[in-house]
């Protein structure tokens, strides 16, 4: 492993990919200036959460293997989501239980899986960046990184160096947001419910803009703000942190 120059592989995501890709760009953007040398490998597919989550197991395995080979010689993987990296963390490694070879792959891709925010501050020691973006805005803690991974105040920290940002917390910050992948299409009017019970609460704080770090949850809160006629808008934190706000908010046009 390079002590001067860690050789980390960006892992897109499905999400980032298709509907998002600034978040993309952002990510490398951040790492690249915390010193990273940053790889985009084109053979990465979908780390296999919606086969997994849906019980299929056998497609979901394969997949596994694919993402396992795809990102075996990197110093670090890294994602703008805490989701599939917490798939690719916490769930790999049990997908391939009683398979030696395979479980010791999957260990070793667990090993060096990180969110972006944890990657910056738990790996690089990155404390804070520099930047202005005058708003007030509130954050949404996505499950699978908060409970998966521990994320809660790696993104706080480094969105308190930048100048003009004013953060207030609310009271569902931690609560799902009804997304869930496939949950949201399962239990849709469950997941209407929970959606609607986070925009009261974090409307009720003022925010002008909506962050968190998993677009899944993102897309589904922006949605729902902007069927109800919402002025708030809704942005990745990655977004913020590398000064990258020129695209349209999430939800609202081309980025």
């Amino acid at each position: 492993m390079s002590s001067s120059q860690p050789n980390v592989a960006l892992f897109v995501t499905c999400l980032v990919d298709l509907f998002r890709p600034s978040v993309g760009f952002a990510t490398v953007k951040l790492m690249e200036e915390a010193g990273c040398k940053v790889s985009v490998p084109n053979s990465q597919t979908c780390c296999g959460q919606p086969t997994y989550n849906s019980g299929d197991r056998k497609n979901t395995v394969q997949i596994a293997r694919q993402v396992i080979q795809t990102f075996e010689h990197y110093d670090y993987v890294v994602a703008p989501s805490g989701s599939c990296a917490g798939m690719i963390k916490e769930h790999y490694p049990r997908l391939f239980e009683g398979v030696p070879s395979w479980h010791e792959k999957s260990l070793n891709l667990a090993s060096r899986i990180y969110e972006l925010t944890s990657f910056l501050v738990d790996v690089l020691g990155v404390t804070g960046v520099s930047g202005t973006y005058a708003a007030k805005t509130t954050y949404h803690d996505s499950c699978s990184g908060l409970r998966e991974l521990g994320i809660k105040e790696q993104p706080r920290k480094l969105l308190a160096g930048i100048e003009g940002l004013k953060t207030e917390e609310y009271d569902g910050a931690e609560t799902c947001c009804g997304f869930g992948g496939i949950f949201c299409i399962k239990y849709s009017e469950i997941s209407d419910k929970m959606a609607t019970d986070r925009i009261d609460q974090l409307t009720s704080t003022g925010a002008e803009i909506l962050l968190g770090g998993d677009l899944g949850c993102l897309i589904n809160l922006a949605g729902k703000l902007k069927r109800e006629g919402s002025l708030i808008q809704v942005r990745h934190v990655a977004e913020i942190l590398a000064g990258m706000t020129d695209a349209p908010a999430v939800g609202e046009g081309k980025n």
